[in-house]
């Protein structure tokens, strides 16, 4: 009885150690499925936040580029949109010393250049070139009048002495009033010289002149006989006086625009050389 107590219990010592190893082992499976699925949870979370970060740092490098470029562009675009004089401010010696530039003259047709205008303090500073350029073609033309008027003053002083002659317009038989204003200007004016003197008078290529504006050259006139508004013509030769032919019997000759008998009838002067009239 003892011993088949004895095998019955080694039976069953058996019988559980055998039933007791397999769900020791399957726990330990367990445990080990359980320790590599959270170890490759976690190393799968590492992965994502590893990602999310490089994304995170990729996605902020984009936008700095974009930032970048886009400035970029911005500033390209406004420098396109300035004017290539802004983009250079020389300083205010150099303008004063590179602000003009003037060619050696050729003659009176020259042309001159300047430095563009640069801005001081928001005010346009005014070109310095253009003033020059006005200046020396208003010389040009008052040399050019000058010229005249002395070619003028040389005709007529010529014909001093010779005698009146009405109709007359030639040195050979003689002047009256408006005969000496024609032979004296015909050349020098790109218009037609009328051939008396209320014609004169009106003649719309002439400028009206104040008495106390006269220069070398300007006609002046009178009203002695009553025909028309004027009817006696003269030219203005300087220092008070003028050149004419004055009447039959009397010879061409220089007289005093102060006597009174002129004085009493002027009746106004015209200016027929200009810089727009000369030839």
């Amino acid at each position: 009885m003892a011993r088949i107590k004895i095998r019955s219990l080694t039976l069953c010592t058996l019988l559980l150690a055998l039933s007791w190893t397999p769900l020791t082992q399957a726990s330990q499976q367990t445990r080990t499925t359980e320790l590599t699925q959270s170890s490759s949870a976690s190393t799968v979370k590492k992965n994502k936040e590893k990602n999310r970060q490089h994304n995170s740092k990729t996605t902020s490098q984009k936008n700095q580029s974009r930032q970048a470029s886009t400035s970029t562009n911005k500033t390209r675009s406004i420098n396109k949109s300035k004017p290539a004089a802004k983009t250079s401010k020389p300083s205010h010696t150099a303008n004063k010393k590179n602000a003009v530039k003037v060619i050696p003259a050729s003659g009176v047709k020259t042309a001159l250049r300047s430095e563009k205008c640069v801005n001081k303090k928001g005010q346009k500073i005014a070109c310095a070139t253009k003033k020059v350029k006005s200046q020396t073609l208003a010389q040009a033309h008052k040399a050019r009048v000058q010229k005249a008027q002395k070619t003028a003053m040389n005709k007529l002083m010529g014909q001093l002495g010779k005698p009146y002659r009405w109709g007359g317009t030639s040195p050979m038989t003689g002047f009256d009033c408006s005969g000496l204003v024609y032979y004296a200007y015909k050349d020098l004016v790109n218009f037609r010289i009328p051939r008396t003197a209320n014609e004169m008078y009106h003649l719309e290529d002439a400028a009206r002149v104040n008495r106390s504006e006269l220069e070398s050259g300007d006609l002046v006139f009178f009203r002695i006989q009553g025909r028309g508004t004027a009817d006696h013509v003269g030219v203005y030769i300087g220092n008070g006086k003028f050149i004419q032919s004055p009447r039959s019997g009397r010879d061409i000759q220089i007289t005093s625009l102060s006597e009174d008998y002129w004085q009493r009838h002027y009746v106004g002067a015209r200016r027929v050389m200009t810089p727009k009239t000369l030839r």
